[in-house]
């Protein structure tokens, strides 16, 4: 029997909302097992969690972007937040960007790249010397459409280009530039805050779908429901679901009464053209890197020699 602790319950509290004794009892019946935790809460109707999300934890900044029908979002951690502020770290996340905007999203191959005389690695590496502190390229991603734009947003930004979370869309379509533009900015901060798992139901994950399916029927077999009742009422669960996490069918943030697919469609007439929202990325900082907690007064006094 896994020992259940206090900081297993607060991160099960977190994550679905759910009471402290139900979060407790349901590690308990499960384990310790985070995931099979969840949809126990689920199932007993105690939570309204969707989705596991990550704990955010590394520090740093994600970088994004757009030139165009082109454009990059990168992640480049360090270990503290202090670092995010510092003019040097700022102006690298840019440099780092920019040079995967040139050559790729391919982490190697950027910090192969030349900089002038250095490698973007060699670049990474005197940041590190000068600042004090360690920093790490984690990942980067692109997207590009034969015509049309790639726009972005980042949000929580300290610096043009540079933030807490970066979003670049990409829009396919033969309409005008400028509207193009402002329509994709807007679609991008609707991904910021809705955090769409998938363009539409068809990108999900199978093994995503199937939990869900799986967690919905469990809920009704416990309440007696037969089994061909208990059908109708998933396929209809379902479709709230792909309401909640696929993006062309999330309430626009911007207008809640229609979907996101219902205002691009309105938007053909503004733009002069057919619109297709052919991607997206979001990378949020830190997303499912677990920061290792410490005891700060315990790390002081070690570090004088006293107990």
């Amino acid at each position: 029997m896994a020992t259940i602790t206090a900081a297993m319950v607060k991160d099960l509290r977190e994550s679905t909302g759910a009471g402290m004794m139900d979060c407790k009892a349901a590690l308990t019946e499960n384990d310790g097992n985070m995931e099979a935790a969840q949809d126990w809460l689920r199932k007993k109707g105690l939570s309204k969690a969707a989705k596991k999300s990550g704990r955010v934890a590394a520090e740093g900044l994600i970088g994004a972007l757009t030139k165009g029908t082109k454009g990059v979002v990168v992640e480049v951690n360090s270990e503290t937040d202090f670092v995010a502020r510092n003019g040097q770290f700022q102006g690298l996340v840019k440099m780092i960007a920019q040079v995967a905007f040139d050559v790729g999203a391919d982490v190697e191959k950027i910090k192969a790249a030349k900089v002038g005389d250095v490698t973007v690695e060699a670049a990474i590496n005197d940041a590190i010397a000068t600042i004090g502190e360690n920093m790490t390229l984690r990942r980067a991603a692109a997207l590009e459409v034969s015509q049309g734009v790639v726009a972005h947003y980042v949000h929580g930004a300290v610096v043009d280009g540079a933030g807490k979370m970066g979003v670049i869309v990409a829009l396919e379509s033969p309409g005008k530039a400028d509207e193009l533009a402002a329509l994709g900015r807007q679609i991008a901060m609707h991904v910021a805050a809705a955090n769409p798992l998938a363009l539409d139901p068809s990108g999900l994950d199978p093994a995503v779908v199937k939990r869900e399916k799986d967690v919905l029927a469990d809920k009704y077999r416990q309440q007696g429901k037969p089994e061909n009742v208990i059908e109708k009422i998933v396929e209809s669960g379902l479709k709230t679901y792909y309401k909640e996490v696929c993006l062309l069918e999330q309430a626009f943030i911007h207008d809640t009464g229609k979907s996101v697919a219902q205002a691009v469609k309105e938007a053909e007439g503004k733009v002069g053209g057919a619109v297709k929202i052919a991607g997206f990325v979001r990378y949020g900082l830190g997303e499912g890197i677990e920061k290792q907690e410490s005891d700060f007064a315990a790390e002081v006094a070690a570090a004088s020699g006293k107990k």
